[in-house]
């Protein structure tokens, strides 16, 4: 290797020294961004987002500079930062209602990372490139694999919007390789978020007393911890990792065992009733078409890419789904003993009722 190579190689392997996160407003990219300005290598921490964060956020986000871009509307100003990596999470996994509902999910996901895209290309200074993904990619059909390895195409294009979105964002990310093959890209497949800290609509869905399930369907699920999803998050930015990569936790859970383990009950619903229910405006509780082919088909992902590279290896499903269990409320499970209690106070209520018949006879 000549020294001009060593060094170009010693400084693709360097931390960034400025670094854009976008998505900022949200616990995800405020707690990246926060780790990110803990590393003493990293100079500037730059969080973008088209909102200010709120009040709860602060904490995290006081070491960092913040900048209020739209990214549906360019991005160009962030050209000039010098920012050696950028991350991007500015992306919504389900539509908001009162920020416009899916027509404002699709412009941020795919219109706002076009335009983000735009402005990476004329980044001189860019080295790396981190972008959230989903196994959502993989789509759900009957035809597909039992595990999805990173190298696997989808059968069906994804009937959720979420899913085409995810499809349209990795085809743009493939077109900024093949025009700046300088730059270190890395996209991430996560697994749906599962944790303490977590706040999706799946969790919350799956928070319910009563969980809709798809009759006659059990699908298997896999989860990322949350923690662990920010650790490899933390190591894209600061090291070199080329290409795609599947990102969840090890083993699997049925979506019957995932509703007893928190202590919930099914309820089953006919498949139709379910897909139709999740085509209107808000879904099932919020619960999308993504979400309700999942509980139909379920998806696991081979990670060996990602432990192998990355040399680490995420908690398990189980124990990432445990760990979210022990976080709710108190009294928020409804533990066997809480169902044991309940039928034995409705036994002596009509133990209680027939006594005071029969003296009254």
């Amino acid at each position: 290797m000549t020294a001009a190579a060593a060094g170009s190689a010693g400084d693709r392997a360097r931390a960034p020294r400025v670094v854009i996160v976008t998505g900022v407003s949200r616990f995800l990219g405020a707690t990246v961004a926060a780790r990110i300005a803990a590393d003493p290598r990293v100079q500037r921490v730059i969080g973008v987002d088209r909102t200010d964060p709120p009040a709860e956020l602060a904490p995290l986000l006081s070491g960092i500079t913040l900048r209020k871009v739209d990214l549906t509307e360019g991005a160009a100003s962030l050209i000039g930062t010098g920012a050696e990596a950028l991350v991007h999470l500015a992306i919504m996994s389900s539509p908001d209602p009162a920020a416009g509902g899916r027509a404002a999910m699709k412009d941020q996901n795919v219109i706002g990372t076009l335009q983000l895209l735009a402005a990476c290309q004329q980044m001189p200074s860019l080295r790396r490139l981190v972008v959230r993904s989903s196994t959502a990619a993989y789509g759900v059909s009957f035809r597909d694999p039992a595990v999805f390895t990173e190298d696997t195409e989808p059968r069906d294009v994804p009937r959720g919007g979420y899913g085409r979105d995810i499809l349209d964002i990795e085809s743009y990310v493939r077109g900024f390789r093949r025009r700046r093959p300088g730059v270190v890209t890395t996209v991430l497949r996560f697994a749906p978020f599962i944790g303490p800290q977590a706040d999706t609509a799946l969790l919350k869905f799956l928070a319910r007393p009563m969980v809709p399930t798809v009759l006659g369907r059990d699908p298997r699920l896999q989860f990322i911890h949350v923690d662990d999803a920010l650790e490899i998050l933390r190591r894209s930015v600061l090291e070199d990792h080329q290409g795609t990569f599947n990102v969840a936790g090890r083993g699997t859970l049925t979506l019957s065992q995932a509703v007893r383990r928190s202590g919930r009950l099914e309820l089953p619903v006919p498949e139709p009733a379910m897909h139709a229910a999740a085509s209107f405006r808000r879904g099932v509780a919020g619960l999308s078409l993504d979400q309700v082919d999942l509980f139909v088909h379920g998806r696991v992902v081979d990670t060996a890419r990602l432990v192998r590279q990355y040399g680490f290896t995420p908690r398990s499903t189980a124990a990432a789904f445990d760990d979210f269990v022990r976080a709710q409320e108190p009294g928020a499970v409804i533990t066997p003993a809480r169902v044991a209690a309940a039928e034995q106070r409705l036994l002596d209520m009509i133990r209680t009722v027939r006594e005071r018949r029969g003296a009254a006879r």
